[in-house]
């Protein structure tokens, strides 16, 4: 099995084989999927940006979440993701674009949608789809294993596109 930093250097190889660019809307990683990627000197010719949207306000402002959705089904559910997908991929003029919404914890969990629970989207050309995941230990962990996951599900998208 790749590392993690392994599997984001076929991430990146992916992106640039193809010219293709990238951009995020993060919540509950609170820009360290951002972070990730940015630790790799070179990026910003497949990196374009991202949108921490921590509040609801933030989302329905910058990324475009309708505010019914929100109130319908909460900021943690698949549907607020593929919004911000699809508003990150907008704003920032992105191929592709990966959104997160979700309960790093500790507290925050409900019997629903308990602390771990955690939204992820992608949105590109003709692709939109989006997956709950429930991940569990600390918050750090939870936020690791979020953009763990998040970079490993690109690169399989990416993979099945070629």
């Amino acid at each position: 099995m790749n590392t993690r930093e392994e599997q984001l250097q076929e991430l990146i190889r992916s992106l640039r084989s193809r010219k293709l660019t990238l951009s995020f809307a993060e919540s509950c990683t609170g820009g360290a999927l951002s972070a990730f990627l940015t630790e790799q000197a070179g990026v910003s010719d497949i990196f374009l940006g991202s949108v921490v949207s921590y509040s609801n306000e933030a989302k329905v402002d910058l990324l475009g979440v309708r505010r019914d959705t929100l109130m319908q089904e909460g900021a943690v559910s698949e549907s607020v993701a593929r919004q911000m997908a699809c508003g990150a991929r907008r704003q920032l003029k992105s191929d592709w674009s990966v959104a997160l919404t979700g309960i790093a914890g500790p507290s925050g969990g409900t019997a629903t949608k308990p602390v771990g629970t955690v939204c992820i989207a992608i949105a590109g050309p003709s692709f939109e789809e989006s997956r709950k995941v429930i991940f569990s230990g600390n918050r750090k962990a939870i936020q690791q294993e979020t953009v763990d996951y998040s970079v490993r599900w690109l690169c399989e998208v990416l993979d099945k596109l070629k």
